[in-house]
């Protein structure tokens, strides 16, 4: 009994193959905007250095939950305290202790923004590293953009057929290439600043943070079965 032949990858003379790409480049305001907080703490005693920084963390985290709904989320990520040893030597000691914790705040009512990373920026050793402007992860953006690049797939293949005379059959593959937003640019940095409180009543005037707007990319590769080409 004969064997039924095997699919030929490139497909045949009566029915070839097309393979093309699709892409597609969207842009969209941003979302979400993260804000990067290092808080530090500096003593000679390993104690008081962190009584420092935990008086210091927690202004800072009641300040940012003061801003409610604003406030998509709230993380701590690495906390260090490491002591500064003096010169070496013989008696080598040491001179003093630096600790810090790291914070990461995501913003998604841009309006309290500016206002926020000057409180921010306004407070005892703290710096601040941001805004860094995103879309979320499952925004429709991102959706838009795969489908835009499946159309633009689909009418690449049927323009390369109709040059050839011919007509597009069938999908035999769609692969999913890349999808990636651009890349988040910090737009403003505030300096540490050493101070012998956290600031009176009256706040340096807000920051004017212009959103920047995202850029999503998506390709695709597919490929087609098309007629036989009038050649």
């Amino acid at each position: 009994m004969d064997q039924p032949a095997a699919p030929v990858p490139y497909g045949t003379p009566d029915t070839p193959r097309l393979a093309v790409r699709g892409e597609a480049r969207l842009e969209a305001d941003p979302e979400i905007a993260h804000l990067g907080i290092t808080v530090a703490a500096r003593g000679s005693d390993r104690r008081a250095a962190l009584e420092d920084l935990t008086r210091r963390n927690t202004h800072i985290l009641e300040l940012v939950k003061s801003y409610g709904d604003a406030i998509d989320a709230l993380e701590t990520g690495a906390f260090t305290i490491t002591p500064e040893l003096t010169a070496k030597g013989r008696h080598e000691r040491v001179r003093a202790y630096h600790g810090r914790v790291h914070l990461t705040v995501t913003i998604t009512d841009f309006t309290v923004l500016g206002e926020l990373t000057t409180r921010l920026g306004d407070a005892e050793l703290t710096t601040v590293n941001g805004p860094r402007w995103a879309l979320r992860p499952d925004s429709p953006t991102h959706r838009d953009a795969r489908q835009e690049a499946v159309r633009q797939a689909v009418r690449r293949a049927r323009e390369y057929a109709e040059a050839l005379g011919a007509s597009l059959v069938a999908l035999v593959e769609l692969a999913d290439v890349e999808v990636e937003a651009a890349p988040m640019t910090p737009v403003a940095v505030a300096s540490p600043r050493s101070r012998s409180g956290y600031g009176g009543a009256e706040h340096a005037p807000a920051l004017d943070l212009e959103p920047e707007r995202q850029t999503v990319y998506a390709h695709v590769n597919a490929r087609f079965t098309m007629t036989r080409p009038e050649l």
